[in-house]
């Protein structure tokens, strides 16, 4: 995603008197294309049910782009961004039974409460008392500290051998490609793939994907750097869209079958075309882009096709199977990171993020 428009940002400076409360930095949505990195007071456990975390490594995702941009529109200003994170708890309420003070842990995006209907059926992202929370209605993860409500079911444990660069893909991109992606499109052995769309989620839909032993996988994009990065994950297809042939290369690719599997991971009518112009009978259209225009279902091709077409927020009910999948080195998440900053250098991060295609940059690793 190539980005022209700069945004603006202020770094704030408080004089607080000694002794009122705590201040942490944090990152605060100023509202559309502003920014502050400024002192805030340090949360604290609201309900018995909440954990309060100190973040060491957190990141940037597209959807806090969306939010920058204004296209969010339950993001309000002076909210704390950032819903992906790796910390050590500081604080636990009185009903927080599986973790401990200095344990450390990943944050989850999705916060369920495991009680009300929603959750009952696995349904987190949806949760009566939950859902997308953090940096959404909620301050989220880009600062010095956190709250996280319902910590036992928000929380998972970090063994001390996964690198916390790779444990904070777990938070977001690694759930949200496997399951709106690969799970979504039933990737089976021997299927063959096409992803559209070649930023953070849909090479986490690459990564998850090989785990399921398809036969090809095709990566379809505009940017080149994104196509060589995809490339280097294994023996990959992948395709420039920007000549507006991409049906035909795709088809040249599959002897004119199609694919099984079709993952829309970019959130553009164009993209989401491409995907119901190359899917093969049978097959399963899955779709993870955050989508804010109107889509052309182009059932007029499709209505005898038997095609699946599915949607949905990611429910974060793989993370411990992703983890497991780390620690034993079957899964390398770390393949995602291309930058590094402090938290004092945030705002350098998310100019980095922004102009994505300029600086090759899938994700960007903030740590405090």
């Amino acid at each position: 995603m190539n980005h022209a428009t700069n945004y603006h940002y202020h770094v704030t400076f408080r004089v607080i008197e000694a002794g009122t409360f705590s201040l942490m930095k944090a990152l605060v949505f100023d509202g559309p294309n502003r920014l502050r990195l400024e002192d805030k007071s340090k949360p604290v456990i609201t309900l018995n049910t909440d954990a309060i975390v100190r973040i060491t490594t957190t990141t940037i995702c597209g959807t806090d782009l969306l939010i920058l941009k204004g296209e969010i529109p339950t993001v309000s200003k002076g909210r704390i961004l950032g819903h992906e994170g790796v910390g050590v708890i500081d604080e636990i309420g009185s009903e927080v039974f599986g973790f401990q003070v200095g344990d450390k842990v990943v944050i989850s995006l999705i916060t369920s409460c495991g009680k009300c209907d929603y959750c009952k059926k696995g349904m987190y992202s949806h949760c009566e008392n939950g859902g997308w929370l953090l940096g959404n209605c909620i301050d989220g993860t880009q600062a010095e500290y956190v709250r996280i409500p319902f910590a036992d079911t928000g929380l998972y444990h970090l063994p001390d051998d996964i690198d916390e660069e790779a444990a904070v893909m777990l938070s977001c991109v690694l759930p949200t490609g496997l399951e709106c992606g690969t799970l979504n499109g039933q990737v089976k052995p021997g299927d063959r793939v096409a992803i559209v769309g070649a930023g953070p989620v849909g090479l986490a839909a690459l990564l998850t994907a090989q785990l399921y032993s398809p036969a090809e996988i095709i990566m379809i994009d505009l940017d080149d750097s994104r196509l060589e990065a995809a490339r280097s994950f294994g023996d990959i297809q992948t395709v420039n869209s920007s000549n507006g042939k991409v049906v035909e290369q795709v088809m040249l690719l599959t002897n004119d079958l199609g694919v099984n599997v079709a993952i829309e991971a970019v959130g553009l009518p164009a993209t989401f075309d491409i995907c119901q112009a190359i899917i093969a009978p049978g097959g399963h259209i899955a779709n993870i882009g955050v989508h804010d225009k109107p889509v052309k279902l182009h059932l007029e091709k499709l209505w005898d096709s038997n095609i699946t077409i599915t949607t949905g927020l990611v429910d974060a009910e793989t993370t411990n199977m992703l983890l497991r999948l780390v620690e034993s080195g079957r899964l390398d998440a770390k393949k995602l990171v291309t930058h590094r900053f402090k938290l004092t250098e945030i705002i350098q991060a998310y100019n980095t993020f922004w102009n994505a295609a300029k600086e090759h940059a899938i994700k960007v690793i903030i740590t405090n």
